[in-house]
């Protein structure tokens, strides 16, 4: 690529078109607008004093800490495992990391997760606050994190070239069907190589020369086939078109979570929060099926009316692109909501998973950060009934706070898609952007 090829292409990111520029005005009305919608929907912005304090005391001396256990034998060293991130470019908490390894007979595929529960436990203020709080805010531009940020932004982030306390999920997969031979799930210490952003994940999956790229090229292969596979057994694929980095970290992500919920609930014999989503009635999924074919140039293969998640999945994969959306709506309108459940009777059905759970996101998540201390503890929190509907509940608020302020982005001519990949400055009112 020549040099004046780079300049534009490096125009066209984030970081070259720089921040939106906004008024002062227009900053005291965003602020206004977001400690409404706070109020509206109980979201706690401010970590109380007892909060912070406890969260600096406990991570005052990690390395310390890292480097005891690891003497002790107490945890899994992975250090010189090859480890990487990939998230999107404006992540703030690294949560989760990869690696794989292929053998003879088998795939090895880890999926390394902060260990939050290392520093925060039901006893402490900082799982009080979790509670909570229920899950991280993500507003274009704003986070309200569940986790004070000296845990979300950095001794529980999975940063590069930082020794890191992590739960491991290592899933050993049969080469042929990709199903699970064996899963184990430990306590270690990692040392991530690399932090990708998706764009460049898909690059370094195209050149042979670049770091990771074998390793990227393998998990993709993977992960491509797991997703084939899912599809195949009824999963609703509602992006036929996600390229190949979401394609790895969803798949590696699902292939963890639902490892570790089966480990609860057939190895353990213990109750977990799961993530159960009912399925729509006939009658509903009739209705949807009925507007998806009725739209122009659309036709739902007639082989695949019996089974409604097959028949979407073929329908998207045909479909004029200018159907895309409407196909996805007509589907989105019938879903009931996931909710979290301590038992998982009814499965989760969009993913045509027996029994599923979360726990790949314990820095953002009150389900996930459940998850990892009963895996720690093997044991449940006597509130676990309730805990599952705080974080029903708080997961459902924290949705409704990000529509109403991207619609209110969009009432004050703000792109909210510019405002969360490019951030705000604030300018003098001459030198605002007048358009986005």
């Amino acid at each position: 690529m020549s040099d004046d090829a780079d300049a534009q292409a490096a125009a066209g990111t984030a970081e070259g078109q720089g921040p939106v520029l906004i008024s002062d005005d227009l900053a005291r009305h965003l602020e206004n607008k977001r400690e409404e919608l706070f109020e509206k929907f109980e979201i706690r912005d401010e970590f109380p004093e007892a909060v912070i304090d406890e969260a600096e005391e406990r991570t005052e001396d990690v390395q310390a800490e890292i480097d005891a256990e690891l003497e002790d034998g107490d945890r899994e060293d992975l250090r010189d495992l090859t480890t990487w991130t990939t998230d999107p470019i404006d992540a703030q908490d690294f949560d989760d990391a990869l690696s794989i390894e292929e053998r003879d007979e088998e795939y090895v595929l880890w999926v390394h997760i902060a260990d939050v529960t290392h520093y925060v436990h039901p006893e402490s203020e900082m799982w009080n606050e979790a509670v909570e709080r229920g899950n991280t805010v993500y507003l274009p531009g704003y986070t309200i994190h569940m986790l004070p940020p000296v845990l979300a932004e950095s001794v529980c982030s999975l940063v590069p070239n930082e020794e890191r306390f992590a739960h491991t999920v290592e899933m050993h997969l049969n080469k042929e069907t990709l199903s699970y031979e064996t899963i184990d799930i430990y306590k270690s210490v990692i040392e991530s190589d690399e932090r990708l952003t998706y764009a460049e994940a898909e690059k370094r999956l195209d050149d042979p020369d670049a770091p990771l790229h074998e390793v990227n090229v393998l998990v993709h292969e993977v992960a491509d086939r797991m997703h084939e596979i899912r599809k195949d057994d009824g999963s609703l694929v509602l992006n036929p078109s996600r390229d190949r980095a979401h394609t790895i970290i969803e798949e590696c992500m699902l292939k963890a979570n639902k490892a570790v919920t089966h480990e609860l609930m057939w190895n353990r014999g213990v109750e977990a929060m799961y993530r159960v989503h009912p399925q729509p009635t006939p009658d509903e999924w009739s209705k949807a099926l009925q507007e998806i074919q009725d739209l122009d140039g659309v036709s739902i293969p007639g082989d695949t009316w019996d089974d409604p998640r097959k028949a979407v999945n073929a329908t998207l994969e045909t479909a004029p692109g200018r159907q895309l959306d409407k196909i996805q709506w007509a589907v989105m309108k019938v879903m009931p909501r996931a909710r979290y459940m301590s038992d998982p009777f009814g499965g989760h059905h969009a993913l045509n998973f027996e029994i599923y759970g979360h726990f790949t996101s314990p820095i953002r998540r009150l389900s996930d950060l459940i998850n990892h201390w009963i895996v720690y503890q093997n044991d449940v929190p006597e509130t676990l009934v309730a805990l599952c509907d705080r974080a029903s509940d708080k997961q459902k608020d924290a949705e409704q706070c990000e529509r109403e302020y991207k619609q209110f982005l969009q009432e004050v001519g703000l792109d909210p898609m510019a405002v969360n990949n490019r951030g705000i400055e604030v300018v003098e009112e001459d030198e605002a952007d007048e358009t986005l």
